[in-house]
């Protein structure tokens, strides 16, 4: 199992070669570029379901059986400035949308802006969520008492 670290890192560099999506669905139809969410996936679990470019709810329950992907997904929405929006599972029972969360960042111009992030700043931003993550895999250093 690949690390969060080493998952976000290869998912910058799949939206760098394939490009980013923004649109409906987690992937284009017309071109090979993926939603960030998507790109986490693919760098996760190494495959890429066609479902990503014709349906979400499908796609959502893909993402969410995979760890790897989840647990990356997580970091980087951890990372962001804002907070992840909250889907009510059962009645007085809600859980944070991690997925939603990074795909709206990722695609939708921020308050007081007028685009939504590019693609070298969603790239970015997963290097910083990477960064952070392999730091809290360090274990702690002793100190001589």
């Amino acid at each position: 199992m690949p690390s969060t670290a080493g998952t976000l890192r290869r998912a910058a560099y799949i939206l760098n070669s394939l490009g980013m999506h923004t649109g409906k669905q987690f992937a284009a139809a017309d071109s090979d570029a993926l939603d960030v969410a998507a790109a986490i996936y693919f760098a996760a679990e190494n495959t890429f379901p066609a479902e990503f470019a014709t349906d979400e709810t499908t796609s959502l329950a893909i993402i969410g059986a995979s760890a790897p992907a989840v647990a990356a997904i997580r970091a980087l929405s951890g990372s962001l400035i804002t907070e992840p929006p909250y889907t009510e599972m059962a009645p007085g029972v809600e859980v944070p949308d991690y997925v939603e969360h990074v795909s709206h960042w990722a695609a939708t111009a921020p308050t007081f802006s007028t685009k939504p992030p590019t693609l070298s700043e969603v790239i970015g931003a997963l290097h910083r969520a990477a960064q952070t993550a392999d730091l809290a895999t360090v274990p702690a250093q002793r100190t001589a008492a």
